[in-house]
């Protein structure tokens, strides 16, 4: 059975080590820090010429919970045409009602919109109250994949839910496991979970070039340091590949 290693990024040095790496698709991304929200379209474009893989870009226009306002959907859904006219292979989304179900009526909206193109939900499914029930619910909207750390936050912890969901879907839809892979979690998983499809971000942290630091101001999040850079390390994806393709192998040797 083959396996599948997504990786997302959120800049053009990031997609090139993923890919260089051995990454079969990548989750398209602005501010990954943050969890992600929806990347500009120059930033798009320079990935789209670089690399050869399937694109899939998350749409998500801010921070935060997944309840959106009317004009925050109308974002969602424009953007959803935007990057299918763009190339993008796929969209990345999720939308929840105030009680913690899938918001049915939008993700309808957007798989619309997105028609011909793969439509991933992303981990806004970890937060909805009945996972097993938007399952069904997503399957009936034309979800392809789902991400999810099995309502946990790490995959590693979310394992017994997973593998519910694994069997519910029985190939329905791709189950996709994110939160907290890396190639030593890929060791014991990989084995435990039915599902082969697997999610990362291969995340390190380097300082910044800046010789002349303010450490006064603080523009961000508190917590978040100005002066450290974010990007996808190769290595990481690379053992991850590794791991993955020894499985397919049948071999214990990585």
């Amino acid at each position: 059975m083959k396996s599948k290693l997504e990786v997302c990024v959120d800049s053009l040095e990031s997609a090139c080590n993923a890919v260089s790496a051995g990454a079969d698709r990548l989750e398209v991304c602005a501010n990954l820090v943050i969890g992600g929200t929806t990347p500009g379209v120059t930033q798009f474009k320079q990935i789209r010429r670089s690399c050869q893989v399937p694109l899939h870009v998350l749409i998500r226009p801010r921070f935060g919970d997944f309840l959106y306002t009317d004009s925050e959907f109308e974002l969602i859904a424009e953007d959803v045409s935007l990057f299918r006219r763009l190339g993008a292979d796929g969209v990345v989304v999720g939308c929840l009602t105030a009680g913690g179900d899938l918001d049915l009526s939008r993700l309808s909206i957007v798989r619309d919109r997105g028609a011909g193109i793969h439509m991933t939900l992303h981990r806004a499914f970890d937060m909805c109250k009945d996972p097993y029930q938007a399952l069904e619910e997503a399957i009936q909207t034309g979800v392809d994949t789902i991400l999810t750390s099995g309502q946990r936050e790490t995959c590693q912890e979310g394992k017994e839910v997973l593998k519910k969901l694994n069997r519910q879907a029985a190939g329905r839809l791709e189950i996709m496991a994110g939160g907290g892979v890396n190639a030593s979690v890929l060791e014991s998983l990989i084995r435990e979970l039915a599902n082969v499809s697997f999610h990362m971000s291969g995340k390190q942290r380097r300082s910044s070039g800046m010789i002349y630091r303010n450490e006064q101001v603080h523009m961000g999040l508190p917590g978040l340091s100005e002066y450290e850079i974010y990007y996808t390390e190769s290595e990481q994806i690379r053992k991850a590949r590794q791991v993955m393709d020894a499985w397919e192998k049948g071999t214990e040797k990585y």
